[in-house]
């Protein structure tokens, strides 16, 4: 049988640090109302030039390098962003020509903070059918520009970096199962409108408007979501919550994080916590936070790793794989 493993991790922030208290120079907030409601104490923004590809290029490099793979080894391109640099062509063929990888496929997914977590599940499939031998999955974003900065609501929440994987096909278990889902009934509790509206008649077809986030009501389906894919996972892959070593987690919120691992049982040294040195950075949070605790020894050869995420659509989903 084949399976999907992870090779090599990578991971980029731009180089502008905005901290707590620079944000509440102009907005009505603290650094510890921030902190003690999100987590978060600084978040990386790009220079005026910098685009989701120049940040997606940087994460790919540093993944291909990990996995000591060349760019002409990979045949399978798939970035998932909601802050693309083009209506078309896709962020993932600007990134293919960016490496000189020339004739595989390549497309964007969008779901939003669940996105990199919809493109590893996807790209997986390609490589246990055979139809690919050595994939590049990338979570791009640049989230500050959809923020309204002038919103406190979720100008303190959001920031911009890229995180990326080299799955390829082995013999040995790697990525256990995949658990994707949606919901656009709840489309206008976090969702880009109009400087940063609420109604649904002044929603955007195209990213060009501003964040908007009934935060309350989100946090409440957030938990409730995650709780229960949790029991899915776990169930689907006959494992008890002792048998996972360390959670991923979409880095949003603290409070969701905490609140996900105490469904697990874990203690919060089980978990990959990088909210608080970027924000929420969407569908690049995951693989940066991966990057991370890869890069720093704690994930282990062997160890079984539990991602997931949820984002606006709202989408939600897992992978379970050993690392």
């Amino acid at each position: 049988m084949t399976y999907a493993r992870i090779l090599g991790t990578g991971g980029f922030l731009p180089r502008r640090v905005v901290t707590n208290a620079e944000l509440a120079r102009t907005v009505d907030t603290s650094d510890e109302w921030i902190v003690s409601r999100t987590g978060i104490r600084e978040r990386r923004i790009v220079a005026s030039d910098e685009t989701s590809c120049d940040l997606a290029e940087r994460a790919a490099r540093q993944a291909l390098e990990a996995a000591g793979c060349l760019a002409a080894d990979i045949d399978l391109v798939i970035v998932a962003t909601t802050t693309p640099d083009r209506v078309f062509p896709s962020t993932a063929c600007l990134l293919q020509d960016r490496l000189g990888i020339h004739g595989p496929a390549a497309f964007d997914v969008q779901a939003v903070c669940t996105g990199f977590i919809y493109a590893i599940s996807i790209a997986e499939k390609f490589i246990k059918t055979g139809s690919a031998k050595r994939a590049l999955v990338v979570g791009t974003e640049t989230m500050s520009r959809l923020v309204n900065w002038q919103d406190r609501s979720t100008c303190v929440l959001f920031g911009d970096g890229a995180g990326a994987v080299i799955l390829g096909a082995s013999a040995e278990p790697g990525i256990l199962s995949a658990h994707l889902h949606a919901d656009g009934a709840y489309k206008d509790l976090l969702t880009v409108t109009e400087d940063g509206a609420d109604g649904t008649d002044r929603v955007l077809a195209a990213a060009s408007g501003h964040i908007a986030m009934r935060g309350n009501e989100v946090f409440r389906v957030a938990v409730t979501t995650l709780d229960a894919l949790v029991g899915e996972t776990l169930a689907a892959n006959g494992l008890n919550q002792s048998d996972i070593r360390w959670l991923v987690p979409h880095q949003a919120n603290i409070r969701i994080i905490s609140a996900t691992a105490k469904r697990l049982g874990m203690s919060m040294e089980q978990v990959i916590v990088t909210v608080d040195r970027h924000g929420n950075t969407s569908g690049a949070s995951i693989p940066l936070a991966l990057d991370v605790a890869v890069r720093d020894g704690r994930i282990q050869r062997g160890d079984v790793v539990l991602m997931e995420g949820f984002g606006g659509g709202f989408t939600w989903g897992s992978v379970l794989f050993t690392y």
